[in-house]
């Protein structure tokens, strides 16, 4: 027994490390690829970097030319227009579809999975086939011109004061499902007899909804908006698949800001200004809401 208990002490220690082992190489290149570079990042947002990196200290004098650019205030008009309206309408579609499965209909295992199949794309993917689809010489303009409705004229992709809600049409598209099944999730976690009780009392099928069921759907709301929020402001491939930005800087936004700064008008200082700008603002959509999960938590 004597001799045993040490090869068992061994075994047990074994057993300890071995995931410690395996999981340090990604922990190892997590901490240089990402928490690293961010580090970096910041780094470079005070010096005097332009086409390469520097490490002459300018203090603020950065983020005081970005604020300052017309550029990007035009990014920012942009992503709040856009933010707005993919949150908003994202999360409503999302609840609505959730509903509608929820009534148990014929045919939910063919609609959720057609529902959730844009998610799967990508948003060059995305980007690419809207930008055909709303494309007035090859698209749904084009196609109704065809079908002898000559009247019917859907130019928003080239124009300045409607191009950025195209972006909100393919990315609301694309979520939307997503955000269904979280919500759909939520509904499927609500204990019925707390429904039938209401019922019972004489609610009806508005009030059960406005004051049972979608108060109880908190956690899911509150997860969609991280979620959304933190997708609008690092919306890049989208924009670039879709519009380019343009027309003009119709629909720039600040991740398409800050590449172009970065890596096209040789200013990787004001370029890296805007990326932590960007990463303050999802720091404080996340903080409070990692707070709040902890909180119940403990």
């Amino acid at each position: 027994m004597a001799h045993g208990v040490p090869a068992a002490d061994f075994r047990t220690r074994l057993q300890d490390w071995i995931p410690k082992l395996v999981l340090s190489p990604s922990l190892a290149a997590m901490l240089v690829f990402v928490y690293g570079f961010i580090g970096f990042t910041v780094y470079l947002s005070f010096t005097d970097s332009k086409m390469l990196p520097s490490y002459d200290w300018v203090g603020l004098e950065n983020y005081s030319k970005l604020w300052g650019l017309s550029h990007w205030w035009t990014a920012i008009t942009n992503l709040g227009i856009f933010a707005a309206l993919y949150i908003v309408l994202c999360t409503g579609i999302g609840l609505a579809l959730a509903i509608f499965l929820d009534q148990k209909i014929r045919g939910e295992g063919l609609l959720r999975p057609v529902y959730l199949y844009p998610m799967a794309l990508s948003f060059i993917v995305t980007g690419t086939a809207w930008k055909w689809i709303l494309d007035p010489g090859i698209g749904l303009e084009n196609t109704m011109h065809l079908w002898g409705w000559e009247s019917f004229h859907f130019d928003w992709i080239k124009n300045r004061d409607f191009a950025i809600y195209t972006v909100v049409i393919a990315a609301v598209w694309q979520t939307s499902g997503f955000v269904m099944a979280m919500f759909l999730a939520g509904l499927r976690g609500i204990d019925n007899e707390i429904l039938k009780a209401a019922q019972i009392d004489g609610a009806s099928n508005w009030k059960l909804y406005r004051r049972i069921v979608i108060p109880m759907l908190r956690p899911a709301f509150l997860s969609s908006f991280v979620i959304l929020s933190h997708l609008a402001v690092k919306s890049y491939d989208l924009i670039i698949a879709l519009t380019g930005g343009g027309p003009g800087r119709a629909t720039e936004l600040p991740a398409t800001f800050m590449y172009s700064y970065t890596f096209t008008r040789n200013s990787m200082g004001i370029g890296a200004a805007s990326a932590v700008i960007m990463l303050m603002t999802i720091a404080a959509i996340m903080t409070p809401y990692l707070y709040a999960e902890l909180k119940e938590k403990s």
